[in-house]
């Protein structure tokens, strides 16, 4: 079965140019002018992914996405001629996964279409392996080296949130909404003193992976390649 690609923006020359890349690849396509209509298809077909313009009319991308998080967990690709480090903050927040800036090589969009597919796929794992470090989530045990390291729960579930999606740049706001709630009194330092005390706990212990500051944004981790 195909997997299917919604593609939202109003210039009919990036739809045309993003069908034929995409459709090489062998995958399905569907389209929008706009954020409303992209939606509605959204709601009617099964789709695996979106390519979402920033600027569009009726419904622009940010509304667009964040009205995706509310009903659907599917990967999210920001297209736009927004650059500022202002306008990505605002994409992040609203719940995109990556964000592209016009022009794009249309080989660098595939080259993240397959990783953000590749990262959907290991959410749904109940095991997450980064070479030698392997995160449980069934027995919310971490094992690096087959050596047990024993984790409190919100720093395990805050680790399992970041490793599901390697170079996933996450809010603070985001990782406090999926791991301590909606309903957290506290603020976003809550998230800088556990991250903290994630890094102490794997300094030295294994380099399979670390945690990225991202600079006016939040966190991401990346994975050590083999």
């Amino acid at each position: 079965m195909k997997t299917t690609i919604l593609i939202a923006d109003d210039d009919p020359h990036i739809r045309e140019l993003l069908r034929f890349y995409l459709r090489k690849e062998l995958y399905a396509v569907l389209e929008a002018a706009d954020g409303a209509e992209a939606l509605r298809i959204l709601e009617s077909e099964h789709v695996q992914l979106a390519v979402v313009d920033v600027m569009m009319p009726v419904m622009d991308g940010w509304e667009l996405c964040r009205h995706i998080r509310e009903y659907a967990n599917i990967p999210i690709i920001m297209l736009t001629a927004k650059g500022e480090i202002n306008d990505k903050e605002i994409a992040f927040r609203a719940g995109t996964d990556d964000y592209l800036v016009k022009p794009f090589e249309p080989k660098e969009l595939l080259f993240r279409i397959k990783a953000l597919l590749r990262r959907y796929q290991t959410v749904s794992s109940k095991r997450i392996r980064m070479r030698d470090t392997v995160i449980d989530r069934t027995s919310y045990e971490v094992r690096v080296g087959g050596e047990a390291v024993a984790l409190p729960l919100k720093e395990f579930e805050l680790l399992a949130q970041l490793a599901a999606f390697p170079n996933m740049t996450f809010t603070r706001e985001q990782l406090l909404d999926a791991i301590w709630g909606a309903d957290f009194d506290g603020d976003s330092r809550t998230i800088d003193v556990h991250i903290k005390r994630l890094r102490e706990r794997f300094h030295g212990r294994t380099d399979d992976f670390t945690i990225t500051t991202v600079r006016g944004l939040g966190y991401k981790l990346e994975v050590q390649d083999e």
